[in-house]
């Protein structure tokens, strides 16, 4: 890799900002999002809820820590959340070359490339982001050589099909029987899920569950439009007319509205973090949780037997949504974290709790 050869972010309003390359030189088109988290780039660029986007790391020191090994357990990879990368490019202030940790056996830069993944250095991310805040999140493209390639908006495509799951998989030999409708799911979801007596049964997005025996309904994160999961929601609603607990994050939670009745809609800029208040409605009680999401829920949309769980105490949009009666809620953030603080870990074993009950 040539060190220090320059290329350009060029916005969809014009805006041009030139860097220098640290990754895969080749250019590279998608929607341009900001996370202000200040570690965790193994797990977030493996996170399929990225796809189609270039990523902007507001913390202005990235790669110190290199890249760790692509060992597995349970056939999981153990510090990633998926087997490759679905970033298209990655936007950071200072580079560092040279990387320590115990665990790493690679640079950011030589793992981007390996993914041929595009990456640009030297360039002011946090006024990138003050853009990104004030006029929303843009469509971009990282041009090379002044080479000629379209924008393109990954969120006119079905991304979760690209990230799904392509057959059933199972795995654990637990007591309980969970279904988890995968339409990207992170793995430290599954690694949460097996620690509580469960055998996970991972299935494709638009499989059709309403045949199989499972105590309890999962369903996972993703990228893009909810609406465009068709199949998903018209399976979800098929599931949310019986009593079975279900229990979904991030897309999930999307999805779960949608086959309840509910809307969904854009959000300006989105949440990508790992600091986001959220507030369980009806309590005092408040948490910081990781997010990264672009869609959201809207609260007001509701019927009337269902009711908003959580909410967010920067713009109090939705965070999740409950039944009054039934055994269905989920969060629009991630309580298995990876990366980011696990003050919310508890859902998970609410949801199994669910599960035991109704087994």
């Amino acid at each position: 890799m040539q060190k220090n050869r320059t290329a350009k972010l060029i916005l969809e309003d014009g805006t041009t900002i030139t860097g220098k390359s640290f990754g895969s030189e080749t250019s590279q088109s998608g929607e341009v999002v900001f996370n202000t988290a200040m570690t965790g780039y193994p797990e977030s660029l493996t996170d399929p809820s990225y796809k189609g986007q270039i990523l902007t790391l507001t913390y202005p020191l990235i790669g110190n820590y290199g890249v760790p090994d692509n060992t597995y357990s349970d056939e999981l990879p153990d510090f990633f959340e998926s087997e490759d990368i679905h970033i298209k490019g990655l936007i950071i202030a200072d580079y560092s070359y040279k990387f320590n940790h115990w665990n790493a056996v690679k640079s950011l830069g030589d793992w981007l490339i390996e993914h041929n993944v595009a990456g640009l250095y030297d360039i002011d991310t946090r006024a990138l982001t003050k853009v990104l805040r004030e006029k929303g999140t843009m469509l971009g493209k990282i041009v090379f050589d002044n080479e000629k390639i379209d924008f393109y908006d990954p969120n006119k495509e079905n991304l979760v099909s690209q990230v799904s799951i392509p057959k059933k998989k199972i795995y654990g030999n637990g007591s309980r029987r969970i279904l988890l409708v995968d339409c990207g799911c992170k793995t430290n979801i599954i690694r949460y899920l097996l620690k509580l007596d469960t055998t996970v049964m991972r299935v494709p997005w638009d499989y059709d569950f309403s045949s199989e025996e499972y105590d309890g309904l999962f369903i996972s994160n993703g990228p893009g439009d909810p609406m465009v999961c068709e199949a998903s929601i018209n399976n979800m609603s098929k599931a949310l007319q019986k009593e079975k607990p279900v229990f979904g994050i991030c897309l999930g939670n999307q999805l779960m509205a949608l086959a309840a009745g509910g809307k969904t809609y854009k959000l300006k800029y989105g949440h990508r973090s790992h600091n986001q208040p959220v507030l369980c409605c009806g309590t005092p009680k408040a948490y910081i949780t990781s997010q990264n999401h672009g869609f959201a829920v809207d609260g007001d949309s509701l019927p009337e037997d269902w009711e908003p769980y959580f909410i967010n105490l920067n713009d109090n949009s939705n965070e999740g949504i409950r039944h009054k009666t039934k055994p269905f809620f989920s969060s629009q953030f991630h309580p298995e974290a990876s990366g980011g603080p696990t003050d919310t870990e508890f859902l998970f074993e609410h949801f199994i709790d669910m599960v035991s009950k109704w087994k």
